[in-house]
């Protein structure tokens, strides 16, 4: 008993004698900070022109074009459009991730904590772009312009037709074809899908219809959509829209 007792006082004395050999990390001198991430030259700013963005989850995901590739980058739901010029803080890549809610896996794609700037001409558009107003507060704006042909049948129309008819066409079924140019996955159990066809007054908010569907399109797809028209449709939580296509199917 007396051998382990001398055994164990000489391993403390070991690890008090190392643990007081360790110097102490400088403090920084008094008026002067430490660089922050986006002060430190070697910190990895992940800057770009959005090509693709989509919300599921509570995470925004976007796709910059950046040194001539396509990186994709997640950070906490924020307001940011296609054709925005955006800076994020850096972040940790993972390869091989699979989003359940997308339904997608990202080959290699970087968790950012958020934005550090957004230097664009709609940027308060884009802030706007938050409360997902079907009308005027959530046009998605392409990075090109859009031109599609007006689907076949006696129950299609164009995007501003079913604008400007949409009294006449409440809770009616209608077909659209047009190019998706904004999705957000996945919130209050649906898609919300934003159409395209080149109609419509983007200042009045009239080009830019919004599709609720279970379907799961990529942004860039041209589609045909059906879907039940309604009008003046609050679901609550800043969801306002003037015309609204509920319960869609989407078709390539």
């Amino acid at each position: 008993m007396k051998k382990i007792i001398l055994f164990c006082s000489a391993i403390m004395l070991v690890v008090v004698s190392v643990a007081a050999a360790v110097p102490k990390a400088a403090a920084p001198a008094p008026g002067k900070q430490m660089p922050t991430a986006s002060q430190s030259k070697n910190a990895n700013v992940l800057s770009g022109k959005v090509m693709e963005t989509m919300d599921a989850g509570g995470y925004t995901y976007a796709c910059i074009e950046r040194n001539g590739g396509k990186t994709w980058v997640a950070i906490p739901a924020s307001p940011v459009k296609v054709g925005q010029q955006v800076t994020f803080q850096p972040g940790q890549e993972m390869r091989g991730f699979t989003s359940k809610t997308l339904n997608k896996t990202f080959d290699s794609i970087i968790f950012s904590g958020g934005l550090l700037k957004s230097a664009s001409a709609g940027d308060g558009a884009a802030m706007q772009d938050a409360d997902h107003g079907g009308s005027k507060a959530a046009v998605a704006q392409p990075s090109e312009k859009v031109s599609v042909a007006k689907a076949e049948g006696s129950n299609a129309y164009t995007v501003a037709e079913i604008f400007s008819q949409r009294t006449k066409l409440n809770k009616k079924t209608v077909v659209v074809k047009a190019k998706v140019v904004k999705v957000s996955a996945g919130i209050m159990d649906r898609n919300w899908i934003h159409l395209q066809d080149g109609t419509g007054d983007a200042a009045k908010g009239t080009n830019n219809l919004v599709a609720t569907s279970k379907d799961l399109p990529q942004v860039g797809d041209v589609v045909t959509v059906k879907g039940i028209v309604y009008k003046d449709k609050d679901f609550g939580s800043g969801y306002k829209y003037n015309v609204i296509l509920e319960t869609a199917t989407v078709q390539k």
